[in-house]
């Protein structure tokens, strides 16, 4: 059915003032105008919706039923701009993030709760992802805000710091190089190690460097997490390098040992990269802004 938001307009504006030339008046219109749109109402519904005398006008039985729904319309029609409103300035919607397990694991859970206490009305999809992975992500516009280690190419995107985490070799308590204080990749490299899943930035940056050094890491077992790296480390299944953060606050309950890596690659930059800073939603921009600060 032909209904539209203008003529129901007229005719809240005339079932509340009694009169058509008061409603015409009240929205610039001659009073004929506003006579027509409730005469093609009345078409419409099939029966009178005022009872027209002298003083002005009266709803008909019909008139009372679509004032009822008119105004029904009109709320929602108030909460769909509010609603839309809250996305255009971003007070509402959702955020995709992609971001690897370096933050996830230390920074990244405090940081959104923070946020989302700003930011009530807005939703937070989170994908866990290697670096890679999160890179692809933003580049294909399936993620609105990639995290990732730096030493991932990013190349075509925009990168901004966000923090930064030290990489430690993490070893049974008792074994024997737990009691040194620095370890250089070539003091380790002969060991078995607990690996991570391919595509891993620090797995990929070990092999790389190892190479560097005429040497190979002996995979003992490879894992896609930092808890299954922990737990097969904790079984002696071999050694591991994890970041900082992933390890030390682990260390009592799970007789592990960390020991800082001496390496010049070691202190690696978490980074942030969105596709398009023209094109960033208010949504996104807010949340750079929480992770930044």
């Amino acid at each position: 059915m032909g209904y539209d938001l203008t003529s129901l307009a007229l005719f809240r504006s005339v079932a509340g003032s009694g009169s058509i030339a008061h409603a015409a008046a009240l929205h610039g219109l001659v009073p004929s105008a506003v006579s027509k749109r409730i005469s093609d109402l009345e078409a419409l519904v099939g029966a009178p919706l005022l009872h027209r005398h002298r003083r002005g006008v009266e709803l008909t039985p019909a008139g009372h039923d679509l004032l009822r729904h008119a105004e029904a319309l009109r709320d929602a029609v108030d909460r769909m701009e509010a609603e839309m409103g809250g996305h255009a300035t971003g007070r509402r919607g959702a955020i995709r993030v992609a971001a690897n397990s370096s933050s996830i694991s230390q920074f990244l859970p405090e940081d959104l709760a923070e946020f989302v206490a700003a930011h009530p009305d807005l939703d937070i999809r989170l994908t866990e992802m290697t670096s890679v992975e999160v890179i692809d992500a933003v580049r294909s516009g399936r993620a609105d805000l990639g995290i990732f280690s730096g030493l991932t190419d990013a190349a075509g995107l925009t990168v901004m710091p966000y923090r930064r985490d030290t990489l430690v070799v993490v070893m049974p308590s008792d074994h024997p190089l737990a009691t040194r204080q620095v370890l250089k990749l070539a003091d380790v490299v002969t060991e078995p190690f607990v690996a991570l899943q391919a595509g891993s930035s620090i797995q990929t940056w070990l092999d790389r460097c190892a190479e560097e050094i005429g040497a190979r890491i002996r995979r003992q077992v490879a894992v896609q997490s930092f808890d299954g790296v922990r737990r097969m480390v904790q079984a002696r299944l071999g050694i591991a390098v994890l970041p900082f953060g992933a390890v030390e606050p682990y260390l009592d309950a799970t007789r592990l040992a960390m020991v800082p890596l001496d390496e010049p690659w070691a202190v690696r930059e978490l980074l942030l990269a969105v596709r398009d800073t023209g094109a960033i939603q208010p949504q996104t921009a807010a949340l750079i802004a929480t992770l930044k600060g």
